[in-house]
């Protein structure tokens, strides 16, 4: 059957059944491979892309339930304001280890910058809470959020 997503600003069109994982679409059929597969259940925050915005588990989300919508993958996310801002504080303060989990960590990052422009302590902890990291560079992550704010706050 053919799905048309709306993935980074481009309609693609997928032929698949509507309850492939929006993951494997990305990766196999459309030959982006930023989003990572981590556990497959949408625990360990790997795969994290938005739809309209909001973070959501790719591995998770059926094509069928993402048709029409906007999907925004690691790929593109320095096209918005925060997501620069994010990846400019990632690359600034040297956040990955190993780096496998980081596209899932900046793209729930963003989100949290893009609805909460000076997030607290516990505002991180709420937003990231759902992404793991092997390598433990939660100090770092933590850095980079509130770099990226105070870059936002002085623009």
């Amino acid at each position: 059957m053919a799905i048309s997503l709306k993935v980074n600003g481009q309609t693609r069109t997928v032929e698949a059944d509507p309850a492939k994982p929006l993951l494997w679409a990305l990766r196999e059929d459309l030959d982006m491979v930023g989003t990572k597969f981590g556990c497959g259940a949408g625990l360990c925050g790997a795969c994290t892309v938005h739809i309209e915005g909001s973070p959501a588990r790719a591995c998770q989300t059926p094509i069928g339930e993402a048709q029409g919508m906007a999907i925004t993958t690691i790929e593109a996310v320095v096209q918005s304001e925060a997501g620069k801002r994010i990846s400019d504080a990632w690359v600034k303060l040297d956040v990955p280890q190993c780096g496998y989990c980081q596209a899932g960590q900046i793209m729930s990052a963003t989100a949290l910058l893009a609805t909460t422009p000076d997030p607290n302590d516990e505002d991180i902890d709420a937003a990231m809470m759902g992404n793991l990291c092997r390598c433990s560079t939660y100090v770092r992550i933590r850095a980079a959020i509130k770099d990226a704010a105070r870059a936002g706050a002085k623009a």
